[in-house]
């Protein structure tokens, strides 16, 4: 078997309603989600060998902790249970180009590259249906990113029907170089939170992107991005300073922070709002990309 190769593209939040922690310590949520296309991706490639190993490499490789405990072994491991053993063991290399704890699903994204890879190493439309009954068990964004389509997630993530009708958007996603890990935004969110905001149905394929957009804001939120921005104020910066170009249609959070994004009637405007903050905040992550083009 020659090397196979997975992209792990970014899953962004264009909405996000969150409801209060249930006994379990865990929140139901409701989401439009999407996916950026192949500019904002972690690269999985992985060839054959005697055991699961990883090596990290790219320019968050330093950011994404021990090997042993990245969640590309994990789902590894978990789809080699739920396959008997039987699952072909696999060298794994990961370039990670995504910012980490930065509310894009990227470890999420890297583990469900590593269960279609596993798929498509052992072959056979069972394992594929295995990888689905694994993912939800990896984390709430896992089944969403095995998916890779947009799409409309539900209960504690472990409900996921992908819809085409949400249209394809110009897209620039900026992190501002600060981790925003989930647990401490959730907790700060309990604090305040009894109810969920009710979250619109999916747009019918006749809704264009314009229509979309004014859906977004004005009928759906981030319920994370006040207790984000709260523990990290440079989710704020980050958030001012899309909101000052004039062309963005919809500036928002994504996930759990700290990236942000703003939407765009046209690439150009993306792009070029994307260079005017390159010059000034050269230190940052910036990406733009064409969400759902992937």
């Amino acid at each position: 078997m020659t090397a196979l190769v997975e992209l792990a593209r970014a899953k962004i939040n264009l909405s996000l309603h969150v409801g209060p922690v249930k006994p379990n310590g865990r929140h139901n949520l409701v989401s439009f989600v999407t996916f950026a296309d192949d500019a904002a991706a972690d690269r999985l490639e992985a060839e054959p060998a005697s055991s699961f190993s990883l090596a990290v490499t790219g320019p968050f490789a330093g950011d994404a902790g021990p090997a042993r405990d990245n969640l590309v072994l994990k789902a590894a491991r978990a789809m080699n249970a739920a396959l008997a053993n039987t699952a072909p063991p696999l060298a794994f290399r990961l370039s990670k180009q995504l910012p980490c704890a930065a509310g894009i699903g990227g470890g999420s994204a890297d583990a469900a590259a590593a269960l279609r890879l596993i798929a498509r190493a052992h072959g056979g439309e069972r394992a594929i249906h295995i990888a689905r009954e694994v993912a939800p068990t990896l984390g709430g964004d896992v089944l969403a990113c095995l998916t890779g389509l947009p799409g409309l997630m539900s209960g504690e993530g472990e409900t996921y029907e992908p819809c085409l009708s949400i249209p394809v958007l110009p897209c620039v996603l900026v992190n501002p170089g600060v981790a925003c890990p989930t647990g401490p935004v959730f907790q700060k969110y309990d604090e305040f939170q009894s109810t969920m905001r009710p979250h619109p149905t999916p747009p019918t394929r006749q809704t264009g992107a314009q229509a979309f957009m004014h859906l977004l804001q004005s009928e759906t939120e981030n319920s994370l991005e006040p207790p984000a921005s709260d523990l990290v104020p440079s989710i704020a910066e980050t958030l001012a300073r899309l909101r000052q170009d004039e062309t963005a249609r919809l500036v928002r959070m994504t996930g759990s922070g700290a990236t942000c994004f703003a939407l765009f009637d046209d690439f150009a405007e993306a792009e070029a709002a994307a260079r005017a903050l390159r010059r000034d905040v050269p230190g940052w992550w910036i990406a733009v990309t064409m969400l759902g083009a992937s």
